[in-house]
């Protein structure tokens, strides 16, 4: 990198030449180091005060630091980057400067194996330089087989000394040339065609492709780079019955990214994690909280209220024993037979033959032909290993120019599908939707499709690739981390906007389907549903129950179709109140007097004692669902004095085994007894109703939460 005095000259208002290579060696520096690339960087600096070089003497090689040497990128470098290096007031050859590169090369990586070595040159080639050396400067970057960049403040084009060289495809942004184009100096006219000279004596007019711009670099490295994984093959024997064996390699085609780096506990003063020592203690949950040994210990399975005990030997014994690894045939099938939303798994693998290998070869190659002339696919039994549980997935032909193989993907098991059950919408006149509608919403469908047919070319262009998407949760993940690295004191930078802009709609989709929307805003008009409450007059309190009209009849008919239009479908004939929708079974019970209000609510709470004896959040949720179907049908059916009671020795429960964690659910939900404003037979003024929900003061409790305090928070920094 330049660091000479002209470097940091820059017109007003416009970043200057030695910011911008700054900020496009940091986004190059950063992308090596979140990517965890195993490629190691040197740094170089001319037009420094100092000299520090192995090939200095005298007045050659002047200027030049060798500022950090052969090392794995890190958060060092990016720091030096960032604060230590600081413009200078010499000026230096920057063809000298490419020679002492050349010999850090040369000299640091003796003895190691590097697939390619390559030079990067910032500069904005203000400073003068000689061309005495440049013949052999060609020769030995040619014989040494290192390849080189130029980062320049402003473009260069291939007919004259500069110019845009065209990439329309690249949007643009504020990052300007640092010097117009007029304002290039006679000097650094030279250095263009100096640069030019060298670019196309390595790679002839290819070479031109490798001179880029600070503005052009910022907007190609602004993605941070993927990390990088070295592919592994998986060897097997693909088996067809007990005859017929092939031998395969499998690799990973598809598989869902994490980012390796996780999280982890340190001191908050040395961040050092091996100064935080961890110790798990075993306690008996009694008064005096008895350690227990860890020895003394056994795992538990939690089975409904239950635990069942399950020792080491036991666990070993229940686990799938198999021979080893298996990509066994189980049959074939029609491809139309195996829907695409049967495919599931974290991941899709590439089965080709053994290398080497010319009649596993021929034998896979003569499957994978006949399964695509035959519109069939395998479906195929598959483990990795003598320790992984087995898999069923299906196996299709996939045929290219330059390559064949069988593509797997994992298949659902019966527990792995989910089946609703949901009303025609078909049998419902109010929502059938009229012809205007349903060509409105095709039209929508259609204006709205990310792919794009090119007729002259007769191609399909898609205008949203999603593998060429970078995953935003990584970009500002490694955003943040870089900012906190670099910059411990400052609150964390919003999320840069070309990571928004990556997940917008094509600006072409979105111009396209203005002219629907419009339409079916028209067609599909929306209200407001404003919920009334409902106002009961004295009539409605104290009528004869006796003497119910037809209003009162068809009123209720309509509330309780509200609840039986989908539950009556998905449940069935409902006789009791089971465990897995107590809720829904419950309210279909008394609804249909399939049993007495009493015999149902008595099997309700018995569900009901049972979710709470496991102590679990979801189990706690499955219980709310219960009571307030419960409150509902009892202010329905007056039952008011059964609900009021059952509330009150459910308090008295929870007091008892000191559930107040879901007791304040409860209140949050604001589910208290019925007063006589929701149902005539209560005598629960609503004064009443709202002092039960308050909580009772218990001084000793609030000392012993106070006492606890420091214990819950180193809780929360262990889950940290």
């Amino acid at each position: 990198m330049d660091v000479g005095f002209a470097m940091s000259n820059s017109l007003p208002g416009e970043e200057s030449p030695f910011e911008l290579a700054k900020k496009v060696m940091t986004m190059f520096v950063q992308r090596q180091v979140f990517a965890e690339s195993k490629d190691e960087i040197a740094l170089v600096l001319f037009g420094t005060d100092g000299t520090d070089n192995a090939l200095a003497c005298e007045d050659q090689y002047q200027n030049i630091t060798v500022h950090r040497h052969l090392m794995l990128p890190d958060f060092d470098l990016l720091e030096d980057i960032e604060s230590k290096i600081q413009p200078g007031s010499q000026q230096a050859d920057f063809l000298d400067a490419l020679i002492v590169c050349m010999d850090v090369i040369q000299q640091e990586t003796v003895g190691k194996k590097f697939e390619k070595r390559h030079i990067e040159v910032f500069t904005d080639l203000s400073s003068p330089f000689s061309k005495d050396q440049l013949d052999t400067i060609i020769h030995n970057l040619r014989k040494s087989s290192i390849s080189l960049q130029f980062f320049l403040p402003f473009p260069v084009g291939k007919e004259d000394g500069a110019g845009d060289r065209g990439d329309g495809n690249l949007p643009s942004d504020h990052h300007g040339p640092s010097f117009p184009l007029k304002g290039i100096t006679e000097q650094q006219k030279e250095g263009i065609q100096m640069v030019k000279r060298v670019m196309m004596s390595l790679e002839g007019e290819d070479g031109l492709d490798e001179i880029y711009s600070f503005s052009e670099s910022l907007r190609q490295l602004c993605i941070f780079k993927k990390i990088e994984r070295s592919s592994m093959s998986w060897p097997c024997q693909l088996t067809i019955g007990s005859n017929l064996s092939i031998k395969i390699l499998a690799y990973k085609s598809i598989l869902q990214e994490k980012v390796k780096k996780s999280w982890t506990v340190v001191d908050a003063r040395t961040l050092k994690k091996e100064d935080v020592h961890k110790e798990t203690v075993y306690c008996l949950n009694d008064d005096d909280e008895t350690e227990v040994p860890k020895e003394d210990t056994i795992q538990g399975f939690r089975y409904g209220s239950d635990i069942i005990p399950f020792s080491k030997v036991d666990e070993e014994q229940m686990k799938y024993k198999s021979e080893g690894k298996c990509f066994s045939v189980l049959g074939f099938c029609r491809s139309s037979q195996v829907h695409w939303k049967y495919f599931m798994g974290n991941q899709v693998l590439k089965v080709f033959a053994a290398k080497d290998d010319e009649a596993a070869a021929v034998a896979l190659s003569s499957l994978i032909h006949a399964l695509d002339e035959l519109a069939m696919v395998a479906i195929v039994r598959y483990a990795y290993d003598r320790r992984a549980n087995p898999q069923v997935g299906v196996a299709f032909p996939h045929i290219k120019d330059s390559y064949e193989c069988l593509v797997y993907v994992q298949l659902p098991f019966m527990e792995d599908l989910r089946q609703y059950m949901f009303s025609s919408l078909k049998n419902n006149k109010k929502y059938t939707p009229t012809e205007a509608q349903l060509s409105a919403v095709d039209a929508l469908i259609d204006s709205m499709s990310l792919v794009k047919k090119n007729e002259e070319e007769d191609t399909i262009e898609d205008l949203f690739p999603t593998t060429k998407i970078p995953n935003p949760q990584f970009q500002r993940l490694f955003q943040c981390l870089l900012h906190r690295a670099l910059h411990p004191q400052e609150p964390l930078p919003p999320v840069q906007q070309h990571v928004l802009k990556m997940l917008d709609p094509p600006t072409e989709v979105t111009a396209q389907c203005q002219t629907t929307l419009s339409k079916i805003k028209t067609l599909f008009p929306l209200t407001e549903a404003v919920k009334r409450r409902e106002q009961r007059t004295a009539q409605d309190i104290f009528q004869d129950k006796h003497e119910e009209g037809p209003t009162s009849k068809k009123l209720k008919t309509e509330e309780g179709e509200a609840h039986f239009s989908l539950s009556s479908l998905a449940e069935g004939v409902v006789t009791k109140v089971g465990s897995v929708n107590p809720a829904e079974n419950f309210r279909v019970l008394v609804r249909q007097k399939n049993a007495s209000f009493e015999e149902a609510s008595h099997q309700l709470i018995n569900h009901i004692e049972q979710f709470l004896d496991t102590n679990e959040t979801p189990y706690f949720m499955k219980t709310m669902d219960c009571i307030r179907v419960f409150r509902e049908e009892a202010i329905q059916f007056s039952e008011d004095q059964r609900f009021n009671d059952f509330l009150k020795a459910l308090r008295e429960k929870v007091e008892i085994k000191q559930l107040n964690h879901f007791w304040e659910i409860v209140i949050q939900d604001g589910i208290t007894l019925i007063t006589k404003d929701e149902a005539a037979g209560s005598s629960v003024t609503a004064e009443e109703a709202k002092k039960f929900l308050a909580p009772k003061e218990n001084p000793k409790q609030d000392a012993a939460a106070l006492l606890e305090e420091g214990g819950d928070v180193d809780d929360l920094l262990d889950l940290i």
